[in-house]
């Protein structure tokens, strides 16, 4: 994939935290939207080496830098040297992202919420209070927003002790209605649609976004609702590699051989997930279900649950497992499967929206480093909507191309800017794609 825009510099660098990093997803994204990183906290060790991998390019990571990066625990960052550093430096940090684990709010989890010990907002929440970021980012997936009852109380709480530390919170009463107190909390927390942002997969996200009182117009920030950019759909995402992959056996058959009368070859392997492609788009359906990442402590990789896999097949994919890379393609395991060829880890990273990324460990684990991912083009959208509210001289260039909340819309990079006569937002959350309701969609 190529980048849609290029990167905003600033006269004074803006800087972020990131907490959960994970492989970098929401990390890329941000970069794009012009933030340098001073730090990046992630456990799991396979994540890490894929962050030093990708981040040697990065402003202030140089070598040796790169090279101090090690697994650790978000609740561990206070004490650690890289947070001694940054407070050693008085560098004022102007963002705190990170994507908390969803397990505590999915239906996969048991949606335990603040009863689950992988619960990190209140890490998050300490890591605020000492580091006083002047905007934060927090994705999630939706299950901690929908339905509202089962989190309002504690999305409340959340959002009072944010609002203890000085963070431009809207009013919610208490006594009003899940449903209202929910309304009242769009301002600062809601779901986006991955497709809204030229990622090819159903991938609902509930997002976080706060901004300091003592930030000038901290109250401006208006999340951005799609990119007016085309982006492309499923197909276009997969079409080249699965060429490429198909092409190596054109005229041979599932051994590896020379096709004999009557074989399926490469070629009618491409050609038949080519018209399951084109019957699935005419019947609307242009995107991916969600990709799942699973836990390490389950088996091996796949796309998801029974639902996903049969919506995958519909688009003329296998999704009981995750490919070889071509160097190793195994063709009978690999591509010459009943139900379509399996996605290789590089082709479900560009299903996620990812852009010249590599991934470290073994095919399960990246492919586990991938389906966990927040998808970078999403991160970079919101990433820029914060940047407008902190550089806001460089407003227009930021948002050139999005359709932002309350119907503005910056065309190009000029100043010119259009009203749409009413905000399409107010009182509800983005909605998904007219895709999605013939999708598999999971939590």
């Amino acid at each position: 994939m190529t980048a849609r825009r290029t990167r905003p510099t600033f006269e004074t660098p803006l800087l972020s935290v990131e907490i959960c990093a994970g492989a970098g997803g929401q990390a890329s994204g941000l970069h794009e939207a012009g933030f340098d990183h001073r730090a990046l906290v992630e456990w799991d060790s396979h994540a890490v080496e894929t962050l030093k991998l990708n981040i040697g390019s990065w402003a202030g990571w140089n070598e040796d830098k790169i090279g101090s990066l090690a697994s650790a625990d978000v609740r561990d960052f206070l004490s650690s040297p890289e947070f001694k550093a940054i407070k050693d430096s008085g560098d004022t940090i102007d963002l705190l992202a990170g994507g908390v684990p969803c397990p505590p709010f999915s239906l996969a989890g048991n949606q335990l919420g603040p009863n689950d010990e992988r619960d990190l907002f209140p890490a998050m929440l300490e890591i605020v209070a000492s580091l006083r970021p002047r905007a934060i980012m927090i994705e999630n997936v939706r299950g901690i927003l929908e339905p509202p009852e089962v989190f309002i109380e504690y999305r409340r709480e959340i959002l009072e002790k944010l609002r203890e530390y000085g963070y431009v919170i809207p009013e919610i009463r208490k006594t009003d209605s899940p449903q209202q107190q929910d309304l009242a909390m769009r301002r600062v927390w809601r779901r986006l649609d991955a497709p809204e942002f030229g990622v090819p997969q159903l991938r609902p996200r509930a997002i976080l976004v706060v901004i300091h009182k003592d930030v000038p117009g901290a109250e401006s920030f208006a999340w951005p609702v799609r990119d007016a950019q085309p982006g492309k759909d499923l197909f276009e995402t997969l079409k080249e590699s699965m060429l490429t992959r198909c092409k190596e056996y054109w005229k041979k058959n599932k051994y590896g051989m020379p096709a004999e009368a009557g074989d399926p070859t490469g070629e009618d392997v491409y050609n038949k997930w080519l018209t399951e492609s084109q019957k699935a788009a005419k019947r609307g359906i242009t995107v991916a279900p969600t990709l799942v990442g699973g836990s390490r402590k389950h088996g091996g990789a796949d796309l998801g649950p029974t639902r996903a896999k049969r919506a995958w097949e519909a688009l003329g994919i296998d999704a009981n497992g995750v490919a070889n890379d071509p160097k190793d393609c195994v063709p009978e395991r690999d591509l010459f499967r009943p139900a379509g060829p399996m996605l290789t880890v590089q082709q479900a990273a560009s299903v996620q929206g990812f852009r010249d990324w590599k991934f470290s460990g073994g095919k399960t684990a990246q492919y586990r480093q991938v389906g966990n991912a927040f998808p970078p083009p999403v991160a970079e959208a919101v990433g820029r909507a914060i940047a407008a509210v902190l550089r806001p001289a460089q407003r227009d260039e930021l948002l050139a191309g999005y359709e932002i909340e309350g119907g503005r819309q910056v065309q190009g990079s000029s100043s010119d800017a259009f009203l749409f006569a009413e905000d399409i937002l107010v009182g509800s959350p983005t909605e998904p794609v007219a895709a999605a309701p013939a999708l598999a969609e999971v939590h």
